[in-house]
């Protein structure tokens, strides 16, 4: 295999790569990402090598979870050097084209609703159908005993989960903690978006969240708290705010008082950049 892992790009190529390993009986461990990695997939992976006899990474910028007016072509693409960056790390880099996990005459899109109801879906109504079908592509495709996902996309996180349960795929779904800079803003890829200006703005967003979940338990009422939240960003120098929200942290649904663990969840703009964040209360 060389210093690097082993690169395929077709799903007969991954299931042939796989089937030694599964037949040996190690486990099988998947990390799907869309590249551009960062310190916050390279710790994904990491978990995932720990307790895995083999690791695969999907490497794939999904199609379907991009909107007319989104960043689909725009978004950082950067192969090579992810690749290197999970030299030590991974053992499998899966890398289709679009036209492998979308060939021609495909025809079937899995709607969600639970936890995909609302906050994303009220912004991107596309968005979780895209990533619904594509992450069952992945599974399905690699069939791995566990699938690990970061908390940084928590309702994303809740909605993998769901469908998991649903479609009774014998797969695990792993969490890994949200990495952020010293300042606290969340790792993403999309932070190369932002100039050295919105880049201060961008840390007030996890300060904010923060605020907000500290007045909730303080027993301040959810909604004015949030309204506060979402004035706090504009003040802060955000173009815009598409929510932040209190919901119940196991089925995102809205609550009107703190009985049971809850998540602080915001989405707002800084230019042309939309960035989301999420915190435990």
């Amino acid at each position: 295999m060389g210093e690097g892992p082993e690169i395929v790009s077709t799903v007969a190529a991954l299931r042939a790569r796989l089937a030694a390993t599964r037949k040996a009986g190690l486990r099988i461990g998947l990390v799907p990402t869309m590249g551009a990695l960062h310190e916050g997939h390279l710790s994904l992976v990491r978990q995932t090598k720990a307790r895995c006899g083999l690791t695969v990474v999907s490497i794939f910028v999904n199609p379907a979870q991009f909107g007319p007016n989104e960043d689909f072509a725009r978004y950082p693409r950067t192969f090579e050097s992810d690749c290197a960056k999970l030299a030590s790390l991974a053992d499998v880099v899966f890398a289709p084209s679009a036209a492998e996990m979308y060939p021609n005459g495909f025809a079937t899109r899995i709607e969600v609703a639970g936890p995909a109801l609302g906050l994303e879906s009220d912004f991107r109504p596309h968005f979780f159908s895209g990533v619904a079908t594509v992450v069952a592509r992945l599974l399905i495709a690699a069939m791995p005993d566990e699938a690990t996902f970061g908390e940084k996309d928590y309702q994303q996180l809740l909605v993998i989960r769901r469908l998991v349960a649903d479609l009774d795929l014998p797969i695990e779904i792993t969490v890994g903690e949200t990495l952020r800079e010293p300042d606290g803003l969340a790792l993403s890829s999309r932070n190369a978006y932002l100039s050295q200006e919105e880049r201060k703005i961008a840390s007030r967003l996890n300060v904010v969240l923060r605020e907000v979940a500290t007045k909730v338990q303080r027993g301040e009422p959810i909604t004015p708290t949030e309204a506060w939240g979402r004035d706090a960003l504009l003040r802060a120098g955000f173009a815009s705010v598409d929510y932040v929200a209190v919901r119940d942290a196991e089925t995102l649904a809205p609550i009107e008082s703190l009985t049971r663990p809850a998540r602080v969840l915001a989405a707002a703009r800084i230019g042309d950049t939309r960035l989301i964040d999420n915190i435990a209360i």
